[in-house]
Order: C-alpha cells, then sequence, then structure tokens
C-alpha cells in the first residue's frame, strides 16, 4: 500500500482516502517532515475526504484545531511545532484527545515523541527533486 506518491495536487483527497482506508482502525496519524513537505495540505485533504465542512489550517498559535466530520464526529489537528516541552502537550489534555477514539492529526510529532501512544501512524511526507510528494510509513519508534 505505501509508499504513495502525490504527483500533482489533483490526487491529494485519493491519496487521503487510500491512507485511510490503508488503516480502518487507524486513529492517531503523525506525520513527519521538512518545513514545506506538505503536512497541513495533506491534513486538509484528509479532512476534505472525512466531509469536514469547517475551514481547515495550521493550528501553529493554538497548537490545536477541532474539525466536524460530515458524520457529526470530532477531527484533532495538533501542531507541535512550537512546543517547547513535553509539558506545553499536557497543559492542553494531549493524551485525553488522543485516547478520544476520534480522528487525530499531528504535524512534528518528533517533539512529542515520548508520550505517542505504540499504535499512532508514523507517517513520513517527503518533497522528490520533481516536485511530487511521497508518502512512507516510518519505523515504529523514532
Amino acid at each position: 500500500m505505501l509508499p504513495l506518491k502525490i504527483s500533482t495536487p489533483d490526487v491529494l483527497e485519493e491519496v487521503a482516502r487510500k491512507l485511510l482506508n490503508a488503516f480502518p482502525q487507524g486513529r492517531v496519524f503523525a506525520f513527519y517532515g521538512e518545513m514545506g513537505a506538505g503536512k497541513t495540505t495533506f491534513i486538509k485533504a484528509l479532512c476534505r475526504v472525512l466531509d469536514v465542512n469547517d475551514g481547515t489550517s495550521s493550528p501553529t498559535f493554538g497548537l490545536i484545531h477541532e474539525y466536524i466530520s460530515g458524520e457529526g464526529d470530532s477531527i484533532f489537528h495538533f501542531d507541535f511545532y512550537r512546543i517547547e516541552n513535553l509539558e506545553e502537550a499536557f497543559d492542553i489534555g494531549f493524551e485525553e484527545y488522543i485516547y478520544s477514539g476520534e480522528y487525530c492529526f499531528l504535524e512534528w510529532p518528533e517533539l512529542i515523541e515520548k508520550i505517542l501512544p505504540d499504535d499512532a501512524v508514523r507517517l513520513g511526507l517527503k518533497v522528490n527533486n520533481d516536485g511530487s510528494r511521497e508518502l512512507y510509513e516510518m519505523p515504529d519508534r523514532q
């Protein structure tokens, strides 16, 4: 199933759907990749596939955004880029969100790796020389 190539922005939702289908029990998806690799853009595509009607954006300054799916379920989008220590994650109630059974999409998870659940789906996103992206499964622990 993986890796998945994202050749153009037109295929984002197709790739997002394939990813969700590949991990039907997955609820915590951790996205690793350099700045500009497309983590936020891909999470927006996942939200569209899950029928989120709200506007989606990176929660860089607030650490978390909550969206509502077309089914009425919560979807949590985390961005840990500016986090300075694990205590900040605990302060926002990270564990309550992550064990809620709802979809949780995480950017910059390497900054909170120690507290990620073992069953988190760890995914790398890289930019290829031709400008396309590749989504691949990471090893279980960094």
